[in-house]
């Protein structure tokens, strides 16, 4: 089946929205309970029923409220960070002793920061249980290209098939998850040397800052793992055009290999779903920024660059340095 350009945004952005249908949206948050710390009335994140009903929730850190559908980190009114991460670490740790579920088996050794009003910092937890917790993410994507006579052309990997995560589908031509700390141009420059081996000093000097994207996906059998785990995430994106006589290599084992396609061949790879989701919507993104999409050749051009800007449901945080 050909995939639409909003198909394609669609299968990214997936959690329903309250103003499209209000009853049907009520419907679906039956099925989450509200991630909260105590101390603030906010939602951090879902979390799938099913999970809460699974996880080792120790009694002394966690309460567990099934008429609200509310899980809630209880810590002292002056926890810190650090304090309320080791909670959550302890917990994650039980988890995985038990073996209850399958995405704690992609362990990453990475930690990613949540936050609340405001873009406090209130904890940071291992990468691959976020999506348990269903709280927002940050990444930075970077799109490669080189331009010649015969238009623009560009530099596609192909995800290794021993990945956890979407293995053997096409990814944009560098990108990654932010860990706590972190901000978005040195993610980049990190991942563009980890993954493409792309020399530092090109990267700082030419890669461009050319906005982000933000979407609310619910993971399928593709993500691996557990189904149905709600991702949010905010991901910046990047453009760097390069010399032809610059050839990106894998550098690491999540990449199998780079090609060089045309413009016409990633539109015919994204209408076959060829890409990882995510992936689909920095590309078309691309495409919109550089007039390639526009609202004269592309009949869902509003719904498309509403979807791939989503407001999101929980706090986010700003990346500026100050």
């Amino acid at each position: 089946m050909t995939k639409t350009n909003l198909d394609l945004v669609r299968e990214c952005d997936n959690f329903p929205y309250y103003q499209d249908n209000r009853v049907a949206y009520a419907e679906t948050l039956k099925n989450y309970h509200e991630f909260r710390v105590s101390g603030y009335d906010v939602t951090l994140g879902y979390i799938v029923n099913a999970v809460v009903e699974k996880f080792p929730w120790p009694e002394h850190i966690w309460s567990i409220d099934s008429a609200a559908q509310t899980v809630t980190l209880v810590t002292d009114t002056n926890a810190d960070p650090a304090q309320r991460s080791e909670l959550v670490a302890q917990s994650i740790a039980e988890a995985v002793k038990l073996g209850c579920f399958e995405v704690l088996k992609g362990w990453r050794n990475e930690k990613y920061p949540l936050y609340g009003p405001g873009g406090e910092f209130l904890l940071e937890m291992e990468r691959c249980a976020t999506p348990l917790f269903g709280i927002v993410s940050y990444g930075a994507h970077m799109t490669g290209y080189v331009e010649d006579s015969t238009g623009l052309k560009f530099w596609v990997p192909r995800r290794a098939k021993t990945k956890q995560t979407y293995p053997s589908m096409l990814d944009n031509t560098v990108a990654g998850g932010m860990s706590t700390g972190e901000i978005p141009f040195e993610c980049i420059v990190r991942e563009a040397m980890e993954e493409a081996s792309l020399p530092e000093d090109i990267v700082r000097a030419s890669v461009l800052p050319v906005g982000c994207v933000t979407y609310t996906h619910v993971r399928d059998s593709r993500a691996g793992g557990e189904t149905g785990l709600v991702q949010p995430e905010v991901e910046y994106v990047y453009d760097l055009k390069l010399d032809p006589s610059v050839v990106p290599k894998p550098c690491d084992d999540e990449v199998e290999e780079f090609n060089l396609l045309t413009v016409s061949e990633v539109k015919d790879a994204l209408a076959r779903g060829e890409f990882k989701p995510n992936c689909s919507i920095i590309m078309i993104d691309f495409f919109i920024r550089h007039g390639i999409l526009t609202p004269e050749n592309e009949p869902d051009y509003l719904d498309i660059v509403a979807r791939i800007h989503r407001r999101m449901e929980h706090p986010t945080a700003s990346h500026c340095l100050k």
